[in-house]
């Protein structure tokens, strides 16, 4: 029987404002309170108040008008997290990290070493907390999903281990909206039908539900009944790079647009050739002054880390679109990655001035800061 254990530091952004300056101990702290913005993490003081994350900063401030708004500094809870990491991996060697706060522990067999999963589970909290005095949340589950439930369940600070025998009483109780991946749409199929616990969905056989949701409809069947056989792995891969930016006010210019796409293009052609990353396909996001929002993508024939070529076919899809509505957010974003040899390589012969002018670029910035050299297009943009 596997022993899977998720770890979720508790208001993770908010809480390392909190140790690094004392004086916001006990003040609710919201991170990402931009006039424009929307909350990226608020602390459990500001909790109390109903702010969440990816609420609009605006309501945040109505909710918590004495909240201590921070802009935010990733490469700090990067750091930090860099920490966390090292501690699990310190004392388990299976871990997957699955975002700056969040992992994966597979403690199957570690019984020997530490005893109960209870007792290892209390020492990643403690030594956790040593090293960086932050507190985190443990589920102990049979799988991973049903680990991930559990860690939510005693926070902050919470352990919460649900043991093989009891899966089957814990499922009958379940709200179904608690299963991760259940969202929204998903909700208005399932009150429909009045399927408000887990063990609701097994009324239905899996046909059913496959032919309602399609491939989730399978995976949701099994959840119902406890099962997951996804692997804890090491190697997480990742999957997309995107940049966006919201605007101070809303916008219907579209050169205006373009630039910023401009310089996202830049940051996220930067990040693929940090990694060796070539992707195939870019995709456009425009959320409107009224919070629709819509995406375009398109497949490339060559997969690229150019950020002439993503700019250029971000800037395409861009045209494609409507602008009857002023603009609040745009973004640009590039997945479907290819690692290894650049596929550049095919057309260097013919223009191979952009893909080294990128590396020249990328190199004085790594050495003199990101600030360094900025192109006339976006020289005087602000948000």
């Amino acid at each position: 029987m596997r022993v899977i254990m998720h770890l979720d530091m508790d208001a993770f952004f908010a809480s390392v404002e909190q140790v690094d300056n004392p004086e916001l101990k006990g003040k609710p702290v919201i991170i990402g309170g931009q006039e424009r913005g929307v909350v990226s993490a608020a602390s459990y003081e500001a909790r109390k108040f109903g702010v969440r994350s990816a609420m609009p900063s605006a309501t945040a401030r109505r909710l918590c008008p004495q909240g201590v708004f921070l802009k935010g500094r990733m490469q700090r809870y990067a750091e930090v997290s860099g920490h966390i990491m090292t501690v699990l991996r310190s004392l388990v060697p299976v871990v997957e990290q699955t975002s700056v706060d969040e992992a994966y522990v597979d403690a199957s067999g570690t019984e020997r070493l530490y005893g109960p999963p209870v007792v290892l589970a209390r020492r990643l909290k403690q030594e956790i907390r040593q090293a960086t005095q932050l507190t985190c949340s443990v589920g102990i589950a049979p799988n991973k999903f049903l680990a991930k439930i559990a860690s939510e369940l005693n926070k902050p600070d919470g352990l919460y281990e649900l043991r093989p025998q009891d899966v089957q009483a814990f499922l009958r109780e379940l709200p179904v909206e608690k299963i991760p991946g259940v969202g929204a749409s998903c909700m208005k199929v399932l009150g429909k039908l009045n399927v408000k616990t887990a063990a609701d969905v097994l009324r239905f056989p899996r046909e059913f539900w496959v032919e309602k949701l399609g491939k989730w409809g399978s995976v949701l069947h099994d959840r119902a009944q406890g099962i997951d056989g996804r692997a804890v792995s090491p190697e997480h891969e990742t999957k997309s790079s995107s940049a966006e930016n919201t605007f101070s006010k809303d916008v219907d210019d579209s050169e205006i647009l373009r630039r910023w796409l401009w310089r996202q293009s830049e940051r996220v052609g930067r990040d693929l050739r940090e990694h060796g990353w070539f992707g195939r396909t870019v995709t456009l996001k425009v959320k409107y002054a009224d919070f629709t929002q819509l995406t375009r993508s398109r497949s490339l024939h060559v997969a690229t880390n150019s950020t002439r070529v993503i700019h250029e076919t971000a800037v395409s899809l861009l045209a494609e679109i409507s602008f009857a509505r002023k603009v609040r957010l745009i973004g640009v974003g590039v997945s479907n990655f290819d690692k290894g040899e650049s596929q550049f390589s095919l057309i260097e012969s013919l223009e191979p001035r952009p893909d080294k002018l990128d590396l020249t670029l990328d190199a004085i910035r790594d050495k003199f800061g990101d600030k360094i050299l900025v192109q006339g297009r976006v020289f005087d943009l602000k948000k």
